[in-house]
């Protein structure tokens, strides 16, 4: 394919440019000579790569890391996902190794032509960073296909693993995955491992994956020597190496596949803890790496918190737990990974040595709380969270030594009962018990806030409502015509890698989970951004609500609209007022499902005189004020009540 058919966005030629997004539309606006567009819409235009390339070049434009950026919009112009991983793993091979020749098994003539291009530009530019910029431009295009494990994670499972394993010889260790995707976890277990040259060994059954993965362990190894191999295969349907006996495994599995092989697999030698029910794959997972360790290797495994707890999971918990193996489950915050509004869990599992006698508890950790989220972007606080959890493991074979608050040793007796439920927020406790002081202040805040409370209850039951008189009503969209307000609807954010002074993001996420913007966006004009004043109105039904912006500036995401009044016409804390009635969702809503769309436009405004609708916005304001309130209030009384309770069950009344 010739550069002329590629096509790249605004977002692709600022990073071209090395720019912001806003330099290239002013760029498009005030020069004539600027390429005109080839396809897309006016407000995300694509244009011809080699025209961007030729104007670029003529008005000196050019970045120092133009090359690499003309080079990926090719990559994604092959259009599969496969294709162009596959070509970005041959471009590795051939940096590499210069006199290799390109391989053709699912390449075509464009994508070969490619990996002559780019192994050239590699070759001059380093190989290995080059290789590491496509591969990284190629998983966050495809982010949404793709599950991968979080550098900062992968680094964290290696560490707790080499930290937990007995002592071994003084060779090189063995490292296994099977299913390493593109190899995130042996690329960290080869960073965090400073002994001898070690072995690293993964599987995965994505041929595009596995080519990845054995291109970035190739450029790992080739500083120490290390022996790297990825075979691309099903480990768990045809394991190509039941002799291998790994000093470490790490695994990031599928989750909730139920075409795992159950029925071909029923037999298989590697199920010592029992056959894994057909809706348990996770433990099938478990039971492959164990049946690869070494006597006193460790495995390390990310899994959903419903493995802990599953009731067709116990009768495997529970012989697991018996024979000393689950040796501790560590529950992260969400965010860690994908999916990221779950807290998924590590298990850390031992392989016990020949003739030792079995663990007689288990350690749980509860991390939820150890580091608090950033944005969704950034995920949790990972120094806070690695140290956490670091030094709960780091106790696991010294039980007189005590424990961080939110991990506790739970003896067996305690876990072996009818539901085997490992999750460590049934033990572990909530952190430090409260002062006597602070208990005091938390109801102090309470009493404050119902005496607040009914203060506003008291001037809202005394407002005067009318029933059954019909008054006139405006649609958003008639007051937009009228002049009275505009609408401006957010917006898909670009790239995360624009560059430029950033803005908070909101999206109907953000909403459902604590209405805190998120994430952030480049300041571009292209983005709908609310000022204090303007009026949000959320268009999904699950999360339908309007109000007044307050404070800095902020951008909107899809489903999120700004409404700025014309402040002689309408009166913004009216305007939400009226947005805000539940009606207004119900009656607007495309569909009737929860997750429909609300068609903004057709939102009823009712129609009055500036000056009454003062009077009807300082209502709304005190409703909203209450419904705040309430909602605060409800949140801290019902944590205060539930410590109360916990410390009264334990025998902490000291006075009648």
């Amino acid at each position: 394919m010739s550069t002329s058919a590629v096509p790249v966005s605004l977002a692709e030629i600022a990073r071209i440019a090395g720019v912001g997004r806003a330099a290239v539309s002013n760029w498009r606006r005030r020069h004539d000579t600027f390429p005109s567009r080839i396809g897309g819409t006016d407000v995300s235009p694509l244009f011809s790569l080699s025209e961007i390339e030729e104007w670029l070049r003529e008005k000196g434009k050019l970045s120092d890391a133009g090359a690499r950026e003309f080079l990926w919009p090719r990559f994604e112009a092959l259009g599969s996902r496969d294709e162009s991983g596959l070509a970005i793993a041959e471009a590795a091979r051939r940096m590499r190794s210069p006199r290799a020749r390109t391989g053709s098994a699912g390449l075509s003539d464009e994508a070969r032509s490619l990996v002559g291009d780019a192994a050239r530009l590699g070759r001059g530019e380093g190989p290995r960073s080059t290789f590491e910029f496509l591969l990284q431009r190629w998983l966050d295009t495809h982010v949404r296909q793709l599950s991968t494990t979080p550098p900062p994670l992968a680094a964290m499972m290696a560490r707790l693993a080499l930290d937990s394993m007995l002592p071994a010889g003084d060779e090189g260790l063995t490292f296994f995955d099977p299913a390493c995707g593109t190899g995130h976890l042996l690329a960290a277990a080869a960073e965090e491992y400073e002994g001898p040259a070690p072995a690293l060994f993964g599987c995965e059954r994505d041929p595009a994956l596995a080519a990845l993965a054995a291109a970035r362990l190739e450029f790992v190894g080739e500083d120490r020597q290390i022996l790297a191999r990825v075979e691309t295969v099903d480990a768990l349907r045809a394991d190509p190496v039941p002799g291998l006996r790994a000093d470490i495994a790490l695994c990031n599995p599928p989750f909730n596949e139920r075409d795992w092989g159950y029925e071909d697999l029923a037999t298989d030698q590697r199920w010592t803890h029992g056959l894994p029910p057909r809706t348990e794959p996770e433990l099938a997972w478990v039971q492959h790496l164990l049946a690869h360790l070494r006597p006193g290797g460790t495995a390390v495994v990310v899994l959903p918190p419903a493995v802990a707890s599953r009731k067709a999971g116990r009768r495997i918990r529970g012989s697991l737990l018996r024979t000393g193996t689950l040796r501790a489950v560590v529950a992260l915050p969400p965010g860690c990974a994908q999916p990221h509004s779950v807290s998924l869990q590590l298990w850390i599992l031992r392989a016990a040595p020949d003739g030792a006698v079995p663990a007689q508890d288990a350690l749980l950790v509860d991390a939820t709380r150890a580091a608090r989220p950033m944005t969704r972007e950034q995920g949790p606080d990972w120094a806070a969270l690695t140290e956490f959890v670091g030094s709960a493991v780091s106790l696991l074979d010294s039980p007189q030594d005590a424990l961080p608050d939110g991990a506790v040793r739970v003896s067996l007796l305690d876990l072996l009962d009818d539901e085997v439920d490992v999750t460590p927020g049934r033990y572990a406790g909530p952190g430090p018990e409260s002062s006597r002081a602070d208990l005091t202040s938390s109801w102090a805040e309470v009493a404050n806030s119902l005496d607040e409370l009914g203060r506003l209850a008291g001037r809202l039951s005394k407002v005067g409502l009318s029933g059954g008189e019909t008054r006139t009503t405006a649609t958003v969209g008639d007051l937009a015509k009228a002049g009275a307000l505009t609408l401006r609807a957010g917006q898909q954010p670009g790239d995360a890698m624009e560059s430029g002074p950033r803005l908070p993001l909101l999206t109907v996420a953000d909403l459902l989970m604590d209405g805190e913007p998120g994430g952030q966006v480049a300041r571009d004009a292209a983005h709908t951004v609310v000022q204090e004043g303007d009026v949000v109105v959320a268009g999904v039904v699950r999360a339908f609500r309007a109000w007044v912006h307050q404070g800095d500036p902020v951008a909107l995401g899809p489903q999120l609209y700004a409404l700025r009044v014309a402040p002689d016409k309408l009166d913004a804390h009216f305007l939400a007022g009226c947005l805000r009635a539940p009606m207004n969702g119900r009656q607007a809503g495309t569909h009737a499902s929860s997750s429909s769309r609300v068609d903004v436009r057709r939102l009823l405004v009712l129609q009055l005189p500036l000056d009454e609708q003062a009077v009807y916005a300082e209502t709304f304001r005190r409703l909203t004020t209450f419904e705040s309130l309430l909602s605060r209030t409800t949140e801290i009384a019902g944590g205060l009540t539930g410590e109360v309770r916990d410390r009264l069950a334990a025998g902490g009344l000291t006075g009648h």
